[in-house]
């Protein structure tokens, strides 16, 4: 091979690379970007609507190769939606992908008189599924348009403000 074909299939090569690696950036690239994405915004980079999160998120953990998300409250809450409550443990985990949220941990369900552990939260369309072990339970995806404000633990509260 003489020095020219050599030049020429290094310059292909290096071209490709190139290619390879912006081409392979990472889907996420938008919320990497912004430098102080919060957890809102990183979950409604996800497709999903940001009112899955109550108001009052201090912090959160994102691994943008797993999607590993978890998400810190100042302590424990409770929110109504219709007939149905849902209540938030002070660390929510889970792993995130374009609508949907699985292994979810730290978002319960109350289904008539017995609260069940959402194990994943999926958007579908104009609705979103929280499923829960042995069924699920679909509400708009508009009623999820804002962040509730979520109920603290009353004797909680009696207790550090008497």
């Amino acid at each position: 091979m003489d020095s020219a074909t050599l030049l020429r299939l290094w310059i292909s090569l290096a071209a490709t690379i190139c290619l390879i690696l912006v081409h392979s950036t990472p889907a996420n690239s938008d919320v990497v970007q912004n430098r102080n994405p919060t957890a809102y915004d990183v979950i409604e980079h996800y497709d999903l609507p940001i009112g899955l999160l109550p108001i009052g998120v201090k912090g959160y953990k994102l691994n943008y190769t797993t999607g590993k998300f978890s998400a810190y409250l100042n302590d424990t809450c409770t929110f109504s939606e219709g007939l149905h409550k849902l209540k938030y443990k002070s660390t929510i985990k889970g792993y995130l992908s374009k609508g949907k949220m699985s292994k979810v941990e730290g978002i319960s369900l109350r289904f008539f008189l017995t609260w069940m552990n959402i194990v994943e939260i999926l958007g579908r369309g104009k609705y979103i599924d929280f499923y829960v072990e042995g069924g699920k339970a679909g509400f708009p995806m508009d009623h999820f348009e804002d962040s509730p404000p979520c109920s603290m633990n009353v004797a909680r509260k009696l207790m550090e403000n008497p």
